[in-house]
């Protein structure tokens, strides 16, 4: 290094500590994923001090043994790409589990994670995690669901081509219209990216309807790209095959086609720990803990469920006996259980997911579903999704 550039490397590391910023250190980039390790040492606390990164709008933490938990808590705050202002505190969700069965597991390289939590166009970041017991491995994964990207548009779904060795259902006497869903292709999925061909397995069961947690502060017209991030977390942070939901409901009630393999077939999925096989999932952006189900939401969470239970002649207001695939921490391997055909996420799996709010709407969603097939028109959809609840709080 020549003098004057070591001079400019020491000038420039001197402003950033005196702003209280660090440059990552051993960050590695891929794909719209740039990584930075957190180092180990304290097995209770760890943390990363305030620093400028790559581009990113999506951030999340994982670590490296899937199987392991991270007893404890984990919080990032961030700072925006367009005003320069940190955000306060916000706390990751912890309660995500490798699927006890499939490609998702087997693969090369799956990783332990959090939720990953949606921050809009942001340039920086800061990671404090503690817990009784932290996993080995902690990085830092930072998504840009636009790098390399396209322009993306929204469209719906075309009808799905029946794959030659997997056979579509027929519909059964309770099939109600199929609904509006916006394409893989349309919110601009990299499927080079998906190496392996889709797992089915039997009829679809019941269905686990999920929050992304993380942020209500997003507008609509950002959707695309929320599910864009979450589809790279889920494969290049979380090393997943695909992304594990099989749909994904924005609070506009816009729906998104999720993991490949043909919307209308018997796809493995990985969403709900213990209960992958033979049920389907759909998954709301946002964070139901704080923010109402609006009607538009409710209504389009009832209409897939009642399309794809509806395809087996599966009335989506009645109950199922699964098996646990899993000791998940709530069941144990082989216990059969009891659930709604439509079920939140904590009935099969340990979580707080889907948000109390949504999980306290779930009943009025089991009645529209059931009466799907007598709806001619859907809700109209309000210009502000929230303002249809009193009472909501969002962040």
């Amino acid at each position: 290094m020549t003098p004057r550039l070591l001079r400019t490397a020491v000038a420039t590391a001197l402003a950033l500590g005196a702003l209280g910023l660090t440059q990552p250190a051993r960050a590695t980039s891929s794909d719209g994923v740039h990584t930075v390790r957190v180092p180990d040492g304290d097995p209770h606390e760890r943390a990363l001090a305030p620093r400028t990164s790559a581009p990113f709008s999506l951030i999340g933490i994982t670590w490296d043994d899937p199987d392991a938990v991270l007893e404890g808590t984990a919080q990032v705050r961030t700072r925006s790409r367009e005003s320069g202002a940190w955000s306060a505190w916000s706390p990751l969700e912890t309660d995500v589990h490798t699927p006890e069965a499939g490609p998702d597991r087997d693969r090369p390289g799956v990783r332990g994670g959090t939720q990953p939590l949606w921050t809009g166009p942001s340039d920086g970041f800061q990671v404090r995690v503690s817990g009784s017991r932290l996993p080995a491995g902690l990085r830092v994964e930072l998504v840009d669901p636009e790098a390399g990207s396209g322009a993306v548009h929204t469209a719906v779904v075309e009808p799905d081509e029946v794959a030659p060795d997997v056979a579509g259902p027929a519909a059964g006497p309770l099939a109600a219209g199929r609904p509006a869903v916006t394409s893989r292709s349309a919110w601009g999925a990299d499927e080079s990216l998906v190496k392996d061909p889709p797992t089915y397995t039997g009829n679809t069961k019941a269905m686990f309807v999920h929050h992304t947690a993380g942020t209500n502060a997003y507008t609509c017209s950002q959707s695309a790209s929320i599910v864009r991030g979450v589809f790279l977390y889920h494969v290049k942070s979380n090393g997943w095959n695909d992304i594990g939901y099989h749909f994904l409901v924005d609070k506009c009630g816009t729906v998104f086609e999720g993991r490949a393999g043909g919307i209308d077939k018997p796809v493995l999925g990985a969403h709900t720990y213990g209960f992958n096989t033979a049920t389907s999932s759909v998954s709301v952006l946002g964070d139901y803990s704080t923010a109402v189900a609006g009607a538009a939401v409710r209504e389009s969470v009832a209409k897939v469920a009642a399309w794809k239970l509806g395809l087996y002649g599966i009335d989506p207001a009645g109950t199922v006996v699964l098996t646990a695939g899993a000791d998940n921490g709530k069941y144990k391997q082989g216990q059969k259980v009891t659930l709604h055909r439509i079920s939140g996420h904590r009935d099969g799996y340990p979580t707080a997911c889907p948000g109390q709010n949504l999980y306290n709407a779930l009943p009025k969603i089991r009645t529209l579903a059931a009466n799907a097939g007598l709806q001619a028109e859907p809700a109209p959809a309000s210009a502000d999704p929230w303002a249809e609840d009193e009472g909501v709080l969002a962040r």
